[in-house]
């Protein structure tokens, strides 16, 4: 009916031209003009303050966005985002009031999503040339993320591939986009350590995870407070992440071993092997890593009721030793306070250990930006997704607004301006109040999902998105004499030139998505997750080795009640199965 009205309207040569569902009037010629900011405006309907709804599945903020990035919004498009982040019965009530919001980003690419394109939930981004007009920079620059998506949309037959003749629609693309397929990701399971404790101590060797524990121990000697006078801890943990098994426990043995997260269990990307996490083996190891660290007082207490953002203000206060993660370790302690008093964080990998490193992808992740089919301003939501990707953009969304925090040098390179290379080591650093006030933290794009991935290459600068790649940030010395003491030690320069030396593992990408289960079955296995994370959780708390192994046999009981002939267990392998042939398609 649609496209009946507009051409209708059009030999009725009427002033109007409708394009999607749009029910406002774009200007005939959506050229641009400049805010008072400097920002190049939209003139898509830039005389009307529109507020567009974002339910995003990956937020961590809900309500009206805030600060420097609502300020780019506000001068570009005249345009308000309202977040509406994840929670109980969020996406079930969405779904039932038959809008999910004006753009929607989806946490993964599997039964959600899958739902969401057969009720007819989200825009086709080829209907009356939305992506052509509108998202000119994705549909140049991304081709094979869309033409995945095409498939991941498609309907699938009985073993989940998808129908190929039936790949007729794109909804969107998923996050992390390469422009090449050579290279890995940059790690980010980098064994993040407090490197001026660990020099105190004299550098002793460390092999396993037996070793860090011993570590641990020594440190807390050393170091039994923080820089508040509060109890310090080898690690703390949040609960916020956890997904079919308890995050940090599955983290933990992806870090250590290389095996990738799976439903329900991991498996090793270099043979295909899948491990289930109620079986005897990685994840179980794990869980009993971490009632260790609980029995010596070595975890933080907190660890099964805080936030992310507890545990980070934690990190930064100087009360963890360690983190798997390089964006709960380095990037949050790292600040300029640690770095002037001789402290930092830098990376340790146990000789045994195998971190795993995710392949660079042409096609994306499975975190998905889409456009909601009941939206009155798709052609906003496109134009905003698509500079998003473009090269300001996607700096923008990192490092603040260019001219403020960054910008190109006379060679194009990028580089922090005085307050970004302030506000990047220090997150709290207050935003100028013609740039909406705030804190930069407050102020960041707190929808949560990337477009291109870090490691891939800006084509202006010709470097990678990521800071700590850039020419600008470079030094020939260490930050402090403990940073500099790493460097002797390992002989690295950099992280990335350190992790490169491990003996670390790459998960190849593909276009892998996840099948969907019947309704029964998924049923069941949400029972098995939510029981397997209730219970992880309780044997990282038991009082003692007995009660722990105990809580493990109760768990590995009732999930098996749940699932008695195992059929979620046989159906989580056999997508390992499809994953790993794919993974054998690509390296050939």
């Amino acid at each position: 009916m649609k496209k009946l009205m507009t051409k209708i309207l059009a030999l009725a040569m009427t002033a109007t031209l409708l394009t999607g569902c749009g029910t406002g009037t774009p200007a005939a010629d959506s050229g641009s003009s400049e805010s008072s900011l400097g920002i190049e405006r939209s003139d898509l309907y830039s005389d009307k303050e529109i507020t567009l709804n974002v339910y995003s599945q990956l937020a961590n903020y809900s309500g009206e966005m805030q600060g420097w990035f609502a300020k780019i919004l506000k001068e570009k498009w005249n345009v308000k985002i309202n977040i509406i982040m994840e929670g109980d019965g969020v996406y079930e009530t969405r779904m039932e009031s038959g809008n999910l919001g004006d753009i929607v980003v989806w946490g993964s690419d599997g039964k959600q999503y899958q739902q969401a394109v057969e009720n007819g939930m989200l825009y086709d981004w080829e209907e009356d040339d939305l992506l052509a007009d509108y998202g000119p920079y994705i549909k140049e620059h991304m081709s094979k993320a869309l033409e995945k998506n095409r498939l991941v949309s498609a309907p699938k037959d009985e073993d989940g591939n998808p129908i190929e003749e039936k790949a007729t629609t794109i909804y969107g693309f998923g996050n992390n986009v390469a422009s090449s397929a050579e290279n890995h990701e940059t790690f980010f399971y980098t064994w993040d350590i407090r490197w001026d404790l660990y020099q105190q101590l004299g550098h002793p060797e460390v092999k396993n995870l037996n070793d860090m524990i011993s570590l641990f121990e020594k440190m807390k000697e050393i170091c039994p407070i923080d820089d508040s006078g509060n109890p310090t801890y080898a690690m703390s943990l949040w609960p916020d992440w956890d997904g079919s098994m308890v995050m940090y426990v599955k983290a933990m043995a992806t870090a250590y071993y290389g095996y990738d997260e799976a439903d329900l269990g991991l498996y090793d990307p270099e043979t295909g092997e899948y491990y289930y996490c109620l079986d005897d083996g990685p994840y179980l190891e794990m869980l009993k890593f971490f009632f260790d660290l609980k029995q010596k007082g070595l975890l933080d207490p907190d660890s099964m009721t805080q936030t992310y953002d507890k545990m980070s203000e934690k990190v930064q206060n100087g009360g963890v030793f360690f983190s798997i993660f390089n964006y709960a370790g380095n990037a949050s302690y790292n600040t300029d306070e640690h770095i002037a008093a001789n402290k930092i964080m830098r990376s340790l990998v146990p000789t045994e250990a195998s971190p795993l490193a995710y392949g660079m992808s042409v096609y994306g992740s499975n975190r998905i930006w889409s456009i909601g089919a009941k939206t009155q301003y798709p052609e906003i939501c496109m134009e905003i997704i698509n500079w998003l990707c473009t090269p300001e953009g996607r700096t923008t969304l990192d490092y603040g607004p260019k001219g403020l925090t960054w910008d190109y040098d006379e060679n194009n390179k990028c580089y922090f301006t005085e307050l970004g290379l302030k506000a990047i080591t220090d997150r709290t650093t207050m935003m100028p109040e013609e740039w909406g006030g705030a804190t930069f933290n407050d102020g960041s794009f707190q929808i949560n999902n990337i477009t291109w991935s870090p490691t891939d290459i800006n084509p202006v600068s010709g470097e990678k998105y990521d800071k700590d790649f850039w020419s600008s940030t470079q030094s020939p010395e260490g930050k402090n004499a403990a940073d500099q003491d790493w460097r002797d030690f390992t002989g690295c320069l950099s992280v990335e030139e350190y992790m490169e030396k491990t003996n670390y593992k790459v998960a190849i990408a593909t276009t892998f998505s996840a099948s969907k289960l019947s309704d029964e079955l998924e049923s069941v296995k949400e029972q098995i997750q939510t029981c397997v994370k209730d219970y992880s959780w309780k044997a990282i708390y038991a009082a003692d080795e007995e009660e722990f192994n105990k809580i493990v046999n109760d768990m590995k009981n009732r999930a098996r009640s749940y699932d008695p002939t195992q059929k979620v267990k046989a159906w989580a392998k056999s997508e390992c199965d499809r994953k790993y042939a794919l993974q054998l398609e690509v390296t050939k």
